[in-house]
Order: C-alpha cells, then structure tokens, then sequence
C-alpha cells in the first residue's frame, strides 16, 4: 500500500485527508500576522502551514527584478521590491517555526530555487514543496530530492509526460513523493480543475501519494477529489479576503478552512469500507416504513391463496413482500382477519 510519512504521520488510501494552509505571502510581511494565521489556521484543524521562499536575486533576471511594479497589490515600485518586501529571512523563519512546533503545527515553505533549498534545509523543515512552475525545472527537483525529506510537486501547467518526466527524476533519489493535480489559474474555476486526473495519476504512479492544489473559490470539489483517491489538500488561507495582494480573493478565511477539514473528515467516514450490510439503527425504521403480506380481505380457512387475496402493507413485522411467490397456491389452515399477518405457520 502506498504510504507518505510526514513529520511522524502516515498518509494512506485508509487515513484522513493531510490538509495544508498555504499562507504563502498573505501575511503581507508581518510576523505577528503570519503567527496570528497560524493559529487561526491550528483553530480550523489543519495537519500544515506553509509559505514560500524565494532568494529574489538569484531567481529573476535583473529585467524582472527591477521592473517597474504598478499593481494596487504593490508593496513596492519595482517587483524585486515588492518580492523583497514579502520575503521573511533566517530570524522569522525561526521564531516560526519554533511557535508552529508550539502549535502542533508542521511548518515547511516551497522552495523556489536552489538557495532556498539550502536555506529551508539548514532550519531543518520537514519537507518541501515544489510548485508547478518548476514542475520541468530537472536541476531543482534533484537538488531538492537530496536532502532526503518528503517532496510535494504540483503539476499545474504541465502534461502528464511533464509528470513522468519530473517523477523519474526524483523517485531514484527519493521515493518520500506525492503529486498534486493543480490548474494554475488563480482563482481556478470548477469547470478547470479536471479532478479525473487524480484517478490518472493513482493508476500512472500506483505508489505515490496523489493530492490536490487547490485554487478554486469554494471548498466542495475537495470533497470530490477525496472520493477520487486524493489524501493531500493545499488551500490559500487568509484572514480577510480584502486585504492587499493578489492570493486572498480566491484563498479562504478560517471559517470556510474550518468547514474544509470538518468535511474531508466526514468524507472519509462517510466513504465507509464498501460492504453492503443492514446496520442496527436501520432495522427500526425499515421496520416502519417496509411492508409485509397481509390478507386483502376476511379469508375464511381452506382458502387457496391467489395474489388477489393478499396486500402488503406496512409495518414490516411480518411475512415479506419477497415471499410472495412461496406462498401462492397454498391453503389456509385457519380463518384470516383483514389486515391479518400472513406466516408458514397457518398455511399448507
């Protein structure tokens, strides 16, 4: 059976979903807000929180780094300022990650180029996360793969030999992965998402864990990708929609994170083992609303039973409707009231 483990915990096809708040930059640069959101995000009863690291020099050309950035979601004049700006360094991560260890939190980051791997690895993370636009970058899928921690890949943008190509070359190295179905559309709209690719990778990659990025508005279709086989689930989190940036419109606030959890945990359950049974609880009501074989009329004894000589009426705590059959052509051994329960023990 396939099996991922992070930080201690196992994901199966059997456990419960593994469901991460992606804070990404949402904190707006602040501390004590990106703190505040991870306790808000413990509250809704996530397994992670995660954000994103990105060494700006090394990865945008000097072109993208100082072009001028005149976004209302601006934190600075030019996009290298406004990365810089949202960019939290050694101290931060920390302090974070010793207040999520406090939480009861994993804490980990996607790692957007190699100094940042290294960066990740030197405070110990438990794992990474590769987003989709690396999803063809070979070099830093291997770099990452060598620390040896548990890989997250999303595969938004890519084609499933873009898949294989980036499985293959991070299994020889290292078999802790999971692949998470992603469109890389923010928001991503229902009619997008292709959820029938989780089944495609279960059946491609039948060893690997396979989840869900999920950029689409509400929180339904990570009920149906759970059904599907999905048992890892990214979710942008904010604490106010309307805050400056361009991830809180289509990210959620707790209330929508804590109803996620809440019904990935009731899917699960709700999935059962497949075993058709009648449960205890359910004899009662069948009982009420079920129906036996009753007389149709007053049937004097010695009657020879026809199928206009009977009726099926309710409760069921009686002769079924299913015996029907058996008992046509034989004979009454004693009269029978209207409404009479039919039973073997007064036919011949």
């Amino acid at each position: 059976m396939k099996k991922l483990i992070i930080n201690g915990c196992e994901i199966t096809d059997d456990s419960p979903a593994y469901v991460i708040a992606e804070i990404g930059n949402n904190h707006q640069g602040s501390l004590d807000v990106c703190k505040d959101m991870f306790k808000r995000a413990k509250e809704c009863g996530v397994n992670a929180v995660k954000l994103q690291k990105r060494d700006n020099h090394a990865l945008f050309t000097k072109e993208a780094y100082n072009a001028p950035y005149l976004s209302e979601n601006a934190f600075g004049k030019s996009y290298g300022e406004h990365r810089d700006f949202l960019e939290f360094g050694e101290k931060e991560y920390i302090e974070l990650k010793s207040y999520a260890e406090e939480l009861g939190l994993d804490f980990f980051a996607t790692a957007f180029d190699q100094n940042s791997a290294d960066f990740l690895e030197q405070l110990d993370m438990p794992m990474y996360k590769v987003a989709s636009g690396d999803l063809a970058n070979i070099p830093l899928l291997r770099h990452i793969a060598r620390k040896g921690k548990p890989v997250i890949l999303s595969t938004g943008g890519g084609t499933l030999e873009d898949v294989r190509r980036a499985v293959e070359a991070i299994l020889p190295i290292n078999d802790q992965l999971a692949i998470l179905q992603c469109t890389a559309a923010y928001p991503c709209r229902a009619e997008d998402m292709n959820l029938r690719v989780i089944s495609t990778y279960r059946e491609a990659f039948p060893d690997l864990t396979v989840g869900l990025s999920d950029h689409q508005n509400g929180i339904s279709m990570a009920l149906v990708a759970f059904t599907l086989g999905a048992r890892i689930f990214e979710k942008h989190f904010t604490l106010d929609r309307t805050w400056k940036g361009t991830d809180h419109a289509f990210s959620l606030e707790p209330q929508g994170l804590r109803r996620l959890v809440r019904d990935l945990t009731r899917a699960r359950l709700a999935l059962g083992d497949g075993v058709k049974r009648s449960l205890e609880f359910e004899v009662a009501p069948i009982i009420k609303m079920g129906k036996k074989i009753v007389a149709a009329r007053f049937l004097p004894a010695g009657t020879v039973l026809t199928e206009a000589d009977l009726g099926f009426k309710s409760p069921a705590d009686g002769l079924k409707p299913y015996e029907l059959d058996k008992v046509l052509g034989m004979t009454l051994t004693r009269d029978l009231p209207e409404d009479g329960d039919l039973s073997y023990e007064i036919l011949k």
